[in-house]
């Protein structure tokens, strides 16, 4: 348990720092470059997709190591899932961890896949140059990955306080096996 905890929040603390360098290092605005016929967004150097997609693979390994480790046996005890959730506050962090997870990973995925979309595909304009003239190179909207960065930390904290509460309502079930009414 101890070991699934610690990979939780190791998981959980890579995918926060990858979110927090992609969002830091995304440029700005493209440079538009005005051609004869045609104009076209140069975009400088930019990781933000690859630490997007590092960040949203670290989020999904550290939900489902929480997850697993909810539900996987203890000492090679099974607990049924239905103990498990009779636990009012348990069943509350647990659903806390899932949607933050979900937010997290929606926050961190939607700038990322944007930047792929401006940066590889959509950087080319056949347009009259002369009436264009409000045409510029946009990038992802700023602040939406650091956020999904912050709800990755969060739900690592709600996955590590969810593994908390089941190792005690194991311990409380194994203990009502173990010794029942003398």
């Amino acid at each position: 348990m101890t070991k699934m905890s610690i990979i939780v929040i190791i998981f959980g603390l890579i995918s926060f720092l990858l979110g927090i360098v992609g969002e830091n290092k995304k440029p700005s605005m493209g440079v538009l470059v005005k051609g004869k016929d045609a104009m076209i967004c140069n975009y400088p150097n930019d990781p933000t997709v690859v630490f997007g997609y590092s960040s949203i693979g670290f989020l999904v390994a550290s939900s489902l190591m929480g997850l697993v480790s909810i539900f996987y046996s203890y000492n090679g005890t099974t607990v049924p899932p239905s103990v498990l959730l009779k636990y009012t506050t348990l069943s509350i962090f647990l659903i806390l961890a899932l949607i933050c997870s979900t937010l997290g990973g929606v926050m961190t995925l939607w700038p990322t896949v944007t930047e792929q979309h401006y940066h590889w595909r959509h950087n080319f304009y056949s347009a009259n140059v002369t009436t264009s003239t409000k045409l510029n190179c946009p990038t992802a909207k700023t602040g939406l990955m650091g956020g999904g960065a912050f709800l990755c930390l969060i739900s690592s904290l709600f996955w590590l306080s969810s593994l908390m509460l089941v190792k005690n309502a194991r311990d409380d079930y194994l203990e009502e096996v173990v010794s029942p009414n003398i």
